[in-house]
């Protein structure tokens, strides 16, 4: 019995003490939790695209006074002009009262389009010698007259404009001669339907010529955008100053053919403040037909304006005028005319060519 007694002691003492676990059993349960675990999926972030952002700053043009002109240049590659000889002006004479006034334009193939004034610069002119006295407290500010841009159709510029020495007159230069002041009668034969610089006029009448001038040659290839060459030594003169009454209006020399419907006979290649050059025929140049350079002319600023427009867009249209028309007013002396015939230089005291009614 006691022994019967002492085994279920020992059976009772074991059941209540737990047993210790096997070291053996736990490394193994702990390898086969660790290994169990997926194993992770390696990653490869691939870069397919960078966006930068940057900011954009709109600027708007306002209307703004000619003698507080602040406005950036339209290129970045423009470069000063070659300085000029000296070259003033004769002073202008008072406006009659008999003096007609060009009539509002009308709008006929091509709706007209109002342009506001915009800032232009005037740094392409403040360090020539010759160059026409400053914008500032001169020229008209505003302006009601409306303009229109027509497409263009062929030529095309090899250079900015303000450094093309067939646009910008500037860069060329001129030097004063000693030349009769009066209509001169060539030799040759003349066109039938040159420009009439006496529409320059609001009463077409008959010259009154100040000093005659030689405008220089250009080499186009001695520097990227060309440099000046000697003076032109035909004709006489290619150059001369045109008596204008003081703050007269200035309108295109007329010419019969049309280069557009609805009027229009010349387009501005060329416009600053104080100068404007115009071709007529509807290519982006003067090597086809015929052109006039106009200096020391106040020109109006919404035809300015609408040329700055056109050729920051690219120069596919530019703006288009008809007879009738005002591209300025001589606010700031006597006019400078050049006249040219497929790129030539020619002589603007002819009365068989320019002046045939007079």
């Amino acid at each position: 019995m006691i022994g019967i007694l002492l085994v279920l002691l020992a059976i009772l003492w074991r059941i209540s003490k737990p047993v210790a676990p096997d070291p053996r059993m736990v490394g193994l349960a702990a390898r086969a939790t660790l290994y169990a675990l997926p194993t992770p999926t390696p990653q490869r972030i691939v870069v397919t695209q960078v966006v930068v952002v940057t900011q954009i700053v709109v600027v708007t043009a306002t209307p703004a006074s000619l003698g507080a002109l602040e406005a950036a240049p339209l290129t970045a590659d423009i470069a000063t002009p070659t300085p000029l000889p000296e070259a003033p002006p004769t002073a202008t004479r008072a406006l009659p009262t008999n003096t007609v006034e060009p009539a509002t334009p009308t709008a006929e193939a091509v709706q007209p389009v109002a342009v506001r004034a915009v800032a232009a610069s005037v740094d392409a002119t403040a360090n020539q010698e010759n160059a026409p006295p400053p914008a500032n407290d001169v020229c008209p500010i505003s302006s009601s007259n409306q303009y229109v841009a027509i497409p263009v159709a062929g030529g095309g510029l090899d250079h900015p404009p303000a450094q093309h020495a067939d646009l910008n007159l500037s860069l060329r230069g001129y030097e004063a001669i000693d030349a009769a002041r009066t209509l001169i009668n060539k030799d040759g034969p003349v066109d039938g339907d040159p420009p009439q610089l006496a529409g320059l006029f609001s009463d077409n009448r008959a010259p009154q010529f100040g000093q005659p001038y030689r405008v220089y040659d250009w080499d186009w290839g001695c520097a990227p955008h060309g440099c000046r060459g000697d003076l032109l030594d035909a004709p006489q003169a290619t150059l001369v100053v045109l008596h204008m009454y003081a703050g007269e209006t200035v309108r295109i020399p007329r010419r019969n053919r049309q280069i557009y419907g609805g009027g229009f006979k010349a387009m501005v290649l060329y416009a600053e403040p104080t100068r404007i050059t115009l071709g007529y025929t509807r290519e982006d140049s003067v090597a086809n037909g015929y052109a006039v350079h106009i200096e020391n002319l106040c020109v109006d600023p919404n035809l300015l304006a609408l040329y700055i427009n056109s050729d920051a867009n690219g120069r596919s249209s530019l703006p288009a005028l008809r007879e009738d028309e005002t591209i300025g007013v001589a606010a700031l002396g006597d006019l400078l005319i050049a006249v040219r015939d497929r790129g030539a230089f020619l002589d603007p005291r002819s009365r068989l060519d320019w002046w045939q009614e007079n």
